[in-house]
């Protein structure tokens, strides 16, 4: 692949962190505008498919980008994904109506999805490994940092100018990282094949089975039921397009993901931990902001600023676990990041009416802390662990498993948020001796949504003060019972995380003095007659 002698590091690094930043910001960003969108643009019945178009497309085209550029080149995958991301955020500025925002959302997505693990694999390329220990945690760090920034610059930029520049400040960026990556990595080198074999079969199963999979994960249960006909016929679609997909890559001359390679104990164990810290952090985190404002009482800005404090010291982590790993093994990174991780989480299952603000903000601290320490190892990890030639697959792989984890996590916490809320209303209805209070948690008990409008704005329950009080109380034991059990759920995942850790084995980066040294040594080496 590249050799970094015959490119620009400053340059190439300096477009990646503009590409980077402004593709994560996009993540966040996009949330605090919503409610001015919405009401300009009169969609509040299909808001949620702006974030969940964007998420679709983006997971979809991220293991087929990374085998692409193994074949053809980052440079002009890269160039690609870049351009595709500045079209989609001009249309999305120029939107007119909620359908129109929601599809030029999923084409911002594939662009988004293009630019994220190709920013990883061009470090992957261009550095050593002990470099990529430095630069890795700084690129975690920056996924991190955008996400702190991001609410604050959506919310200025709303207020000051108008949402539509939430979406054009990335068309100049985008032009510079584009610039910058196609002037440094102009002598990018490619290793030379006779033939070029895409596997367009492989491309034709995975990207439907992906859409219907995460359609059925993102309205099932609420657009749908479960166990209805249109459920079966998504998920059923999927599993059939799945086994195809399956047995076409054992076939394919070059497959888009090459399952041999999880015969690999490293790439098995860091995509299964992927996988596993997806399922329990973004499932479970996404509660707490609702937590904080519905039991705590915090106002709207405070519970959306809630998250700082956790990606500050998730930042943190990411820069002082790359230096950790110059000493220390993967596993025993990994191992210390999923037990912090999961003492944090435990942290938070304690919280209730009673707590206050600062506990809830050491408690995200240590989550950060953890979470910091295991994402940007698994990178490391899994790109110390192959040649540069397979550099895209794997990192593309890794950042695929993650984000299908996040997906499938929202869903089933959510899932069991819900369930255990009907649940507790019941236990706190059946407890209460007085029949007008228990008649009227009796009519709340289904309705997630008045629930929570109560816990945030007491007066819209039209009764006595002294009736007031106590169903108010009731209802925040119930959301504070299913919270915990919230954390609780994601706990169990990211437990069985730390076993998975354990599993990685004695792998570690060599520093480059190492690697120079058995360069050395084998070239001293007589040649066997």
């Amino acid at each position: 692949m590249a050799k970094q002698k015959e490119i620009n590091t400053r340059l190439v690094l300096t477009g990646l962190i503009i590409g980077m930043f402004f593709s994560a910001l996009e993540q966040t960003i996009v949330g605090t505008a919503m409610p001015t969108i919405v009401s300009e643009l009169n969609g509040f019945s299909i808001f949620a498919w702006v974030t969940t178009a964007y998420l679709i497309t983006s997971t979809t085209v991220t293991p087929i980008v990374g085998k692409l550029s193994d074949q053809y080149g980052r440079r002009l995958l890269y160039l690609i994904g870049v351009i595709i991301f500045i079209i989609g955020s001009a249309l999305c500025a120029t939107a007119e109506t909620m359908e129109q925002l929601v599809i030029y959302r999923g084409i911002q997505g594939i662009g988004g999805g293009m630019i994220m693990p190709l920013s990883q694999t061009i470090i992957g390329d261009i550095f050593t490994a002990e470099q990529r220990a430095k630069w890795q945690g700084v690129f975690g760090a920056l996924f991190g940092l955008s996400s702190v920034i991001g609410p604050f610059i959506g919310g200025f930029i709303v207020d000051t100018i108008s949402w539509h520049w939430i979406f054009l400040i990335n068309v100049p960026f985008g032009l510079l990282s584009a610039f910058m990556i196609y002037i440094g990595l102009k002598n990018e080198a490619m290793e030379k094949k006779e033939k070029v074999n895409i596997d367009y079969l492989g491309i034709a199963t995975l990207v439907p089975a992906l859409v219907l999979f995460l359609i059925g994960l993102n309205f099932g249960g609420d657009k749908f039921s479960w166990m209805s006909l249109t459920s079966f016929l998504l998920f059923g679609g999927a599993i059939v397009l799945f086994i195809v997909f399956g047995y076409i890559e054992k076939r394919a001359a070059e497959p888009i993901l090459d399952l041999s390679l999880f015969k690999n104990r490293v790439f098995a164990t860091t995509n299964a931990l992927g996988f596993l810290l997806g399922l329990g952090m973004f499932g479970a985190i996404m509660f707490v902001p609702m937590f904080m404002q519905g039991i705590l009482g915090v106002t709207p800005t405070e519970a959306g600023s809630t998250m700082t404090p956790m990606m500050i010291s998730m930042i943190f982590a990411s820069v002082i676990g790359g230096r950790l790993l110059l000493k220390f093994t993967f596993r025993s990174v990994l191992t210390t990041g999923m037990i912090t991780t999961v003492f944090g989480f435990y942290l938070m299952s304690t919280m209730g009416p009673t707590s206050n603000e600062l506990t809830a903000y050491i408690y995200m601290v240590v989550l950060g802390l953890g979470m910091g320490l295991v994402m940007p190892t698994l990178m490391i990890a899994i790109q110390n662990e192959f040649p540069k030639s397979k550099l895209g697959t794997v990192t593309s792989a890794s950042t695929f498993f993650r984000s299908i984890g996040g997906t499938i996590g929202i869903t089933v916490l959510n899932a069991v948020m819900n369930q255990t809320l009907q649940g507790n209303m019941e236990e706190v209805t059946k407890a209460e001796s007085n029949p007008a209070i228990a008649g009227i948690l009796q009519q709340l008990s289904e309705k997630t949504d008045a629930l929570f409008g109560i816990l945030v704005n007491p007066s819209v329950l039209q009764a006595p003060s002294n009736i007031s009080e106590v169903v108010v109380t009731a209802i925040e034991t119930a959301w504070s019972q299913s919270f915990t059990t919230v954390f609780m759920t994601g706990l169990i995942f990211i437990a069985v995380g730390i076993l998975v850790a354990l599993s990685v084995g004695n792998g570690k980066i060599k520093r480059d003095k190492e690697v120079e040294k058995e360069k050395l040594q084998a070239s001293s080496k007589p040649e066997p007659v």
